[in-house]
């Protein structure tokens, strides 16, 4: 974590002993690994540590707060964001931004700090991980070794996998994400294709603005794209169908983006061949259902938690804050289309 040197451009009267004033409403994973430090630069503001209901403890602490550090899993709504009159900032840790109320913070003229690129390697590693453990049976050939059954089943054939090479994948949300999975993928010999909100004329990849037929074509479908309105439960049965019964699911994006009742259900009843997920709807309550299921691979939302980002993530956190307070441009300020 790069050192940080705040008090000789920071306006006085936005410390708290010394320390830079941030609201927390819940425990963001970097706290884990990287709190002490942080503490070191910020006096916290911890509501999840309050007996206090939210909205109690928001009336009673923070009317002069000025900057929020949010990890994408409290929502913030019009109702919180009026219980802080002063909020300039929210700084959040997510990569998505459907837990904040773009809608009001535009209204209040409230700035928004994303991660911006930061995740973008490591998410598209674990999908490229994902896709080949489904494909190789890498975990469900782990489990049989450590069962003890590749000694004491010697007559069992143990399943064939699938190669990878020569596979057409289709990405749906060619962002920085999207593209960085297609970058891995091109090397192992797969073909791309893509869906996303608007054709990018600077890439190669033939685009399907329908992800259906997008589906129709591919022998892998690649969650990549946030949660909004329009792509809420986007992936239903009916694109599983066109995916067809060889073809194999991955999201690396938000839960909530497939239907995950109708892809359960395709899972159980074989309509498609298999899935690899980081992300569910309800998390961190998974489908029973999928425990069972030798296809399925399962992570626990971990995408981009890699020791050299959250380390990077430690320092956007601050430099944004730091350029707030001293009244200078965000590294990584929210650019809305």
């Amino acid at each position: 974590m790069e050192n940080h040197n705040h008090e000789a451009n920071i306006n006085q009267d936005y410390l708290c002993n010394g320390l830079l004033q941030v609201l927390v409403l819940e425990p963001p994973p970097v706290f884990k690994f990287h709190g002490e430090q942080l503490s070191k630069i910020f006096h916290f503001l911890k509501a999840w540590e309050s007996p206090l209901p939210l909205h109690q403890y928001l009336t009673i602490n923070s009317q002069s707060v000025k900057a929020v550090l949010s990890a994408g899993t409290t929502p913030i709504t019009p109702d919180i964001i009026r219980l802080i009159p002063s909020l300039g900032i929210i700084v959040t840790t997510s990569a998505g931004l459907n837990h904040i109320d773009l809608q009001e913070c535009r209204r209040r003229q409230i700035s928004i700090a994303i991660a911006g690129t930061l995740y973008s390697e490591d998410a598209a590693d674990l999908a490229v991980g994902l896709l080949i453990d489904v494909f190789r049976k890498i975990s469900t050939a782990d489990r049989y070794v450590r069962r003890g059954l590749w000694a004491s089943q010697r007559d069992y054939q143990f399943p064939l996998g699938s190669k990878l090479g020569g596979k057409q994948v289709g990405i749906v949300g060619l962002g920085s994400i999207g593209l960085n999975v297609a970058k891995r993928l091109e090397a192992f010999g797969c073909n791309i294709l893509y869906n996303s909100r608007k054709k990018k004329p600077s890439v190669p990849y033939p685009y399907y603005p329908d992800v259906c037929d997008l589906a129709t074509h591919c022998d892998v479908l690649i969650i990549c794209c946030g949660l909004t309105d329009e792509t809420h439960h986007m992936i239903n049965k009916k694109v599983l169908l066109e995916l067809g019964k060889e073809g194999v699911i991955i999201n690396v994006g938000r839960g909530a983006v497939i239907d995950e009742k109708e892809m359960v259900e395709c899972l159980v009843q074989e309509e498609i061949a298999g899935a690899g997920l980081d992300v569910f709807e309800s998390e961190p309550n998974v489908p029973k259902e999928l425990f069972s299921l030798e296809n399925v691979v399962l992570s626990p939302h971990r995408a981009v938690h890699s020791e050299e980002t959250l380390m990077a993530l430690c320092d956007l956190v601050v430099g944004n804050f730091e350029a707030f307070f001293s009244n200078k441009p965000l590294l990584t300020p929210l650019v809305e289309d």
